[in-house]
């Protein structure tokens, strides 16, 4: 029997009103497996191609299948006459562009075909990933899928990967705005997409080659995947360590804000069956950070125990075996793979600072992040878009990269500077404000109107310190800092606030009110026990 391989990065879409259109395209398909059919897959001799329809809102956008082995199958757009829109990353950037888009009044014969392609098949609020480890947040309500986000939407899904870009639309070559085709994008699957319009909203990806060992044995913490993985790791720790007076060591490389929001978390997790070392090669934690933000921070980390290791860069990282837990694997007890510990050598960055060697059971790395735009390029032509030396596009200030006036990038992507010449932080804040310019700019584009200059607004900073704690710093009251039970339900309104679709706001925000009744009433429960045992 001859074996088959399937692409599994293709895309998987949902499916409602488009499968009505299957039949006429696959005839005696419906017979076989009902209109609900959820996937399609076409079987070639010599391997299979995985297809599924992006039908959200529209009938038809089939990924036509060619019979050449080695041919790309080219999507086909469900209307040759309106503007095709292909939205590359589905975070801050890209997401909320594509409901941007979705909410705007549009002529007829002017609304744009969006099509939205992420490698992951959720949606991901990374500023709440700490609250997976805390337990405070279930994964649904801050990793929603793109399906059921865009359940309501005209917007096409495609979970797949990026392979390269070819972009065509150097300036003078086109025509008017909403005619010609801006280049074609290959996904790893295999697709090949034309797009009038192309929105690049990557992301970053942690930044682990910079120091020897640290791809093998650090743990980054960028990601659903990373959040999963940290939480599984403190588990078998946490388990293995049961009942013993050694304490689970873990090091956080990286003082900024994640790395203090992290080390936080897990101090307050552990307690006293942990201990948690943090490294800055700066002097201080969080240095961009607003005074009363640090300070909060300072206060939490020390009530906590965290050790500060300031002035110090990891030289490297080598793993070692436990050989305690070795040989309680080799006389038949489990030990899982948490025998692994690990050697971090610091060498101090300042001097008068000796150099410290440290051992960990989990080492956490928050230094560093890199655009995934360079790997894009086409080898023939490496210098297609203008990057800088962090590999972000540059763009002017509507968001258009330069040279290049149907592509805007954001977030991670873009390399865009402030009226004072600085680069802006790659934050989700500022994600979330150029998307709103970037729907606009799009539609502006689009209707031959003029658009408009994106303008960053601070509106502050929030960081989470555990359970119950959190420190904003609010710009509109200059000085003000909330911590403490009051910031952190100020922190979880905004967000709650800034969540995609008011149908996920509504459900996350009933299953929060419900949690924070519970542990009311539990709270009041253990209140009165103390108060009846005490009398």
């Amino acid at each position: 029997m001859a074996q088959f391989a399937l692409t599994t990065s293709a895309a998987l879409l949902p499916f409602n009103r488009g499968a009505k259109q299957w039949p006429k395209l696959f005839p005696g398909l419906s017979k076989r497996y009902g209109t609900d059919l959820a996937l399609f897959t076409s079987f070639r001799k010599k391997g299979v191609g995985f297809v599924a329809s992006g039908t959200t809102g529209w009938s038809g956008g089939v990924a036509e299948l060619s019979e050449g082995e080695t041919a790309p199958q080219s999507y086909v757009w469900p209307d040759k006459k309106q503007p095709r829109v292909c939205i590359l990353g589905g975070g801050f950037g890209g997401l909320y562009t594509a409901l941007r888009l979705e909410s705007l009044v549009w002529p007829d014969d002017k609304k744009p075909q969006v099509l939205l392609v992420d490698q992951s098949e959720r949606f991901v609020f990374k500023p709440m990933l700490y609250e997976l480890l805390s337990g405070e947040v279930d994964a649904w309500e801050i990793a929603p899928r793109f399906s059921d986000l865009l359940a309501n939407t005209s917007v096409q899904f495609f979970q797949d990967r990026v392979k390269v870009l070819h972009p065509t639309d150097h300036l003078g070559i086109n025509g008017r705005s909403g005619s010609n085709c801006g280049g074609t994008v290959h996904l790893e699957s295999g697709l090949l997409i034309e797009y009038d319009w192309l929105v690049l909203a990557l992301g970053a990806e942690s930044k682990l080659d910079v120091v020897p060992g640290a791809s093998e044995s650090a743990l980054p913490f960028s990601i659903l995947e990373d959040a999963q993985k940290v939480d599984n790791k403190l588990r078998r720790l946490e388990r293995s360590n049961f009942g013993k007076f050694s304490p689970i060591r873990v090091a956080v490389v990286g003082c900024g804000y994640s790395g203090v929001e992290l080390a936080a978390t897990v101090a307050e997790r552990l307690q006293d069956r942990g201990i948690v070392q943090a490294i800055n090669v700066e002097t201080t934690i969080c240095p961009t950070a607003q005074p009363g933000n640090r300070e909060a921070a300072l206060k939490v980390l020390s009530s906590r125990k965290v050790q500060l290791l300031l002035g110090y860069f990891v030289r490297c990282i080598q793993r070692v075996d436990n050989v305690e837990a070795s040989e309680m694997s080799t006389s038949g007890i489990a030990a899982e793979d948490d025998h692994e510990k690990y050697i971090l050598e610091l060498q101090p960055a300042n001097r008068g600072l000796q150099i410290q060697i440290l051992e960990a059971d989990l080492v956490l790395w928050t230094v560093g992040s890199k655009p995934l735009l360079p790997e894009l390029e086409p080898s023939g032509k490496p210098n297609e878009l203008p990057l800088n030396a962090r590999g972000q596009a540059e763009t002017d200030e509507t968001l258009r990269v330069k040279g290049h006036p149907r592509i805007f990038a954001l977030g991670d992507s873009a390399a865009l500077r402030d009226s004072n010449g600085r680069l802006l932080p790659a934050t989700a804040q500022v994600a979330f404000q150029q998307a709103d310019f970037a729907g606009w700019n799009l539609w502006a584009a689009i209707n031959d109107r003029p658009l408009l200059p994106f303008r960053f607004q601070n509106l502050g900073e929030m960081m989470t310190l555990g359970r119950n704690d959190a420190a904003i710093s609010p710009s509109f009251i200059e000085g003000l800092t909330l911590e403490g039970p009051i910031g952190h339900t100020a922190r979880k309104i905004a967000y709650l606030i800034r969540l995609p679709t008011d149908q996920h706001r509504l459900k996350v925000g009933i299953s929060w009110l419900t949690k924070s009744a519970i542990d009311s009433v539990a709270s009041l429960q253990s209140t009165l026990t103390k108060v009846l045992s005490g009398s």
